[in-house]
C-alpha cells in the first residue's frame, strides 16, 4: 500500500469517528503539511470526491499562503461550485491571481445565480474583462442577471425551467423533457403557460410521472400558485417559501411573463444569510469580518464603536448631574453598574425577540400591543424578583435598608423601561424603513443606561439627601 493511500485511510478513519459532518482539525493539519511538502499524490488521493462545500471550508481554514498552492496542485480537479461556496473575501483573494479566461471558465460551469453572485463582487472593469471571455449568448444572460437589484429575486432565479402549453398532454410533456438537452439539472415542478408565456398553473413532478400519457396538462395542473416579481426582495421571497412550504416558485417580469424559477435550495442560503446578517448587525459587525483584512474590519467596526462612545458620554453626563450625591454616598458608585447592566441585558433579550419577529413577520400592528403587554409583564416579574435579591444584598452589604430599597426600585424601573424600549425601538426603526438590526442595540443600550443611572441616583438624592 502506498504512503498516500495509508494517509488517506487514516483521514477516512478520523472522519468516520468524528461526531458530526465537516472538517476536523486533524484533517486540515494533514492537508497543510502535505501542501508544504508538495505531496501532490497524497492531496489528490485525500481530496478525491470531496463535496464542494467541504473543499471551500478547507480552503478557508488553510493558512492564506497555502490556498493558492492547493489550487495549483488541484488544477483541473476543483469543482467550480467551490468558488461559489467560498467566503467573499477568500474568493476575492484567490481570483485576484487568476486570468479573466480562467475565471470565465469556472463561471461557465456554475448555475446562473451562483455565477452572478461571484461576478457582482468584481470591480466594473474586472467584470467587463471576464464577460468578454464568455460566449455571447451566455454573456447576455449574466449581464441581465447583474442588471437586477442586489438581494432581489432576479439575482436568485434560474433561467432554466420547464414550461409547457396547457393544451399538451403528459405524453408530449415527457417526450419534450427526454428530447431537450438544456433542461435544468434539478427541478420539482412543470410550469404551464398561456400563449403570452404567463404562468397559469404548475404540475408537481411526481404527479406528472404517475399520470397516463393521454391525460391533458390542464386537467391535472394546480392553478393556485405564488408568483414572485423579479424585483422582490430576497427576504420577502424567503418568507413566501417558509410560509407556504414551497419547493419552487415562478419568477415573472413586469408584464407577468415567466422568466425564471427560484428553488428551495437557493432559499436555504438566503435564510441562513439573513439570519447571520441580523445577528452580526446586532453586535455591530459585518458578515465578512472573519476573513476580511485588518483595515477593512477595523473600519467597519469603528463607526458603531464611535456611536457607542457618544452614547456612553451621554450616560456619563446623566451621572454627572448627581455628582454631589455620589460624593456623599460612595456606596452608590459601587452599586450603580448593577442597575445599568441588568437593564441592558433585559433590553437585549426583548430586542432580539423583536428583531427576529419583525424579520419573520410575526410581529405586526395587529398583535403589537398584546406582545408588548406580555413583555412588560415578564419584565415586571423578573424585575421584582431581582429587585428583592439585590435589595437584600445591598442592605446586608452596606447595613443600610434605604440603599437596598433604592436599588430595588431602580431595578424594577430600569427593567420595565428596557422591555418597552427593546420592543418599541426596533418597531419604530422598521416603520422608518431602517433595518432594526443595525441601530436598535445602540439606542436600547443608551436608554437603559441613562434611565438606570437617573432612576438610581435620582431616588438616592430624594431619599438620602
Amino acid at each position: 500500500m502506498s504512503d498516500a493511500q495509508e494517509h488517506k485511510d487514516d483521514l477516512l478513519e478520523e472522519e468516520s469517528t468524528a461526531p458530526s459532518y465537516g472538517l476536523s482539525d486533524e484533517i486540515v493539519q494533514e492537508i497543510q503539511d502535505a501542501i508544504e511538502r508538495e505531496d501532490a499524490a497524497f492531496i489528490h488521493d485525500a481530496l478525491e470526491d470531496w463535496h464542494s462545500a467541504d473543499m471551500a471550508d478547507l480552503i478557508e481554514q488553510l493558512k492564506p499562503k497555502l490556498r493558492l498552492p492547493l489550487l495549483n496542485i488541484m488544477e483541473g480537479r476543483i469543482d467550480p461550485d467551490v468558488y461559489s461556496d467560498l467566503d467573499e473575501n477568500v474568493r476575492e483573494h484567490l481570483v485576484d491571481d487568476m486570468e479573466p479566461a480562467e475565471i470565465a471558465a469556472f463561471l461557465n460551469e456554475l448555475e446562473l445565480d451562483d455565477a452572478v453572485d461571484v461576478l457582482e463582487n468584481f470591480e466594473e472593469e474586472e467584470q467587463r474583462e471576464v464577460l468578454n471571455e464568455i460566449p455571447a449568448d451566455e454573456r447576455g444572460v449574466l449581464q441581465e442577471g447583474l442588471s437586477y437589484g442586489e438581494d432581489s429575486a432576479g439575482r436568485l432565479m434560474q433561467r432554466n425551467l420547464i414550461a409547457v402549453p396547457e393544451y399538451w398532454n403528459i405524453g408530449q410533456t415527457i417526450d419534450y423533457m427526454r428530447d431537450t438537452e438544456d433542461l435544468p439539472e434539478e427541478f420539482y415542478e412543470i410550469f404551464v403557460v398561456d400563449p403570452r408565456h404567463h404562468p397559469i398553473g404548475t404540475i408537481p413532478l411526481n404527479r406528472a410521472m404517475r399520470s397516463k400519457r393521454p391525460v391533458e396538462v390542464r386537467d391535472i395542473m394546480d392553478t393556485e400558485q405564488k408568483l414572485i416579481s423579479v424585483d422582490m426582495d430576497q427576504e420577502e421571497v424567503a418568507y413566501l417559501f417558509q410560509q407556504y412550504r414551497l419547493t419552487s416558485a415562478a419568477v415573472v417580469n413586469d408584464d407577468g411573463a415567466l422568466i425564471g424559477v427560484i428553488t428551495v435550495d437557493d432559499i436555504v442560503d438566503v435564510i441562513s444569510e439573513e439570519a447571520e446578517e441580523d445577528i452580526l448587525r446586532l453586535g455591530g459587525v459585518s458578515e465578512d469580518d472573519l476573513f476580511g483584512s485588518v483595515m477593512t474590519t477595523t473600519k467597519t467596526r469603528f463607526l458603531w464603536l464611535f456611536v457607542n462612545l457618544l452614547t456612553a458620554i451621554a450616560a456619563s453626563v446623566a451621572i454627572g448631574l448627581f455628582d454631589a450625591t455620589m460624593e456623599a454616598i460612595i456606596a452608590l458608585a459601587v452599586l450603580m453598574p448593577i442597575v445599568a447592566s441588568m437593564g441592558g441585558n433585559a433590553g437585549t433579550q426583548t430586542l432580539t425577540v423583536a428583531v427576529r419577529a419583525i424579520a419573520t413577520k410575526e410581529l405586526t400592528a395587529a398583535n403589537m400591543l398584546r406582545i408588548l403587554s406580555k413583555e412588560t409583564m415578564v419584565a415586571f416579574l423578573n424585575g421584582s424578583v431581582f429587585a428583592v435579591l439585590i435589595g437584600i444584598i445591598a442592605w446586608a452589604w452596606f447595613a443600610n435598608v434605604q440603599i437596598g430599597l433604592i436599588i430595588a426600585l431602580a431595578m424594577i424601573v430600569n427593567i420595565l423601561v428596557a422591555a418597552v424600549a427593546g420592543m418599541i425601538v426596533p418597531v419604530t426603526l422598521d416603520r422608518m424603513n431602517i433595518d432594526p438590526a443595525i441601530a436598535s442595540s445602540v439606542f436600547v443600550t443608551t436608554v437603559t443606561d441613562i434611565v438606570g443611572f437617573v432612576a438610581f441616583l435620582g431616588l438616592a438624592t430624594v431619599v438620602l439627601l
